[in-house]
């Protein structure tokens, strides 16, 4: 039985900050954003949007009523939870009127959760073959006002049905992890913001690529040739360019090198314009590859996902006939319809916090508009819907 993804949807702030505003805002040359990090836009979120209103929307823009109604399963990846005990999944089926009988459930491990949740589906579609999934990955990347990360900061939601017979791509049984007990990026409960060690964090993503990627190799007997494509989990384009760099051959022929670099800049376009989005950049590198590439049904697409702290996952994906028919071909009119900040309306509206009162209420006072935080009343999350 051939199971994988059926249709994928994302969505974004409509709001974002040009990277180079940043720079001169803190005194630092534009080019250390715009060339060492290959970053030039990042999304902003307001206090009425959280992964629950990323995931609601990006899954709103795949679904029909038939697949809510089919759907028996969801599964949201993510590492900006919004209650320590309730799945923001539950929210979601809330807001999307989704099948009841259906499971809702949240995943974490930093960048990694996601791709364990297309683990999760196939494995519940194997044992039900008629079930629908949806797999969500919502983050939002928030570092502080100047903090070393600040210019990788985004948001945004990728989500996915899953089921048999898939209309994009075919999950292969190839899957090949790693886990490390390593303390990369980090962030403790009683702080709103993570701790960072940026040099070890990168040499860490990529000590797990290059031990799983061997092993991938070997376990599966394949060779980098058997790959049209590849993405990376993209914390910043520059760091997936690094990965990119390492499988590489060095032998490799100039042609068919330039081939992978071309679809490559295809899988890091979206993301220079988004920012990290934590579970969901592996996930948004690879739409952004379909979208705008030129690959061909066959085609084999080999991803690396990786989640500080640290666990990794290299695996595939096979092409289907016709995919591009379920793929949008205008979603560049998204970004250009976003809203350009200065640093100032930035500063104001990503970091601005939600006061609550002593009952545990708060007026939102948001835009009202679809699928965005309306209150919080006796600590209770309402949704406009």
């Amino acid at each position: 039985m051939n199971i994988g993804i059926d249709k994928i949807g994302f969505s974004m702030p409509n709001r974002y900050l040009d990277i180079k505003d940043l720079a001169v805002a803190r005194g630092i040359d534009p080019d250390k954003f715009t060339k060492g990090l290959l970053q030039s836009e990042m999304c902003v979120t307001s206090k009425e949007e959280d992964i629950v209103t990323l995931g609601a929307r990006a899954a709103e823009e795949i679904l029909t009523k038939e697949d809510k109604e089919k759907i028996d399963m969801i599964v949201l990846g993510t590492e900006t939870g919004i209650d320590q005990s309730k799945a923001a999944a539950v929210f979601i089926h809330g807001l999307l009127k989704i099948n009841p009988y259906a499971r809702s459930v949240e995943i974490k491990e930093a960048c990694y959760g996601a791709t364990a949740a297309l683990e999760f589906a196939r494995n519940h579609i194997l044992s039900k073959p008629n079930s629908y999934v949806l797999v969500i990955a919502s983050d939002i990347a928030k570092y502080g006002i100047g903090a070393g990360g600040e210019s990788t900061q985004g948001a945004g939601s990728v989500a996915m049905l899953i089921k048999k017979d898939p209309r994009l791509s075919i999950l292969n049984i190839d899957n090949t992890y790693l886990t490390q007990d390593a303390m990369d990026f980090f962030r403790p409960n009683y702080s709103p913001y993570p701790f960072v060690e940026g040099k070890f964090s990168t040499e860490l993503y990529l000590n797990c690529l290059e031990l799983t990627w061997k092993r991938f190799l070997k376990e599966n007997n394949k060779k980098i040739q058997d790959f049209s494509a590849f993405c990376f989990h993209i914390p910043y384009p520059k760091m997936a360019l690094k990965g990119f760099k390492k499988i590489l051959p060095e032998t490799m022929d100039e042609k068919e090198k330039e081939n992978y670099i071309n679809n490559f800049e295809k899988s890091i376009f979206y993301s220079k314009k988004v920012g990290n989005i934590y579970t969901g950049s592996l996930f948004l590198g690879l739409l952004s590859l379909l979208e705008n590439g030129n690959l061909k049904a066959g085609d084999n697409i080999c991803l690396y996902s990786y989640g500080s702290g640290a666990v990794s996952e290299i695996f595939s994906m096979t092409l289907v006939e016709n995919y591009k028919k379920v793929l949008r071909k205008d979603r560049i009119n998204d970004f250009n319809n976003r809203t350009r900040l200065n640093v100032k309306e930035y500063e104001k509206i990503f970091f601005e916090k939600i006061k609550i009162d002593n009952e545990g209420n708060a007026n939102i006072e948001g835009n009202g508009e679809k699928f965005t935080l309306k209150e919080i009343s006796s600590h209770k999350r309402i949704y406009n819907q």
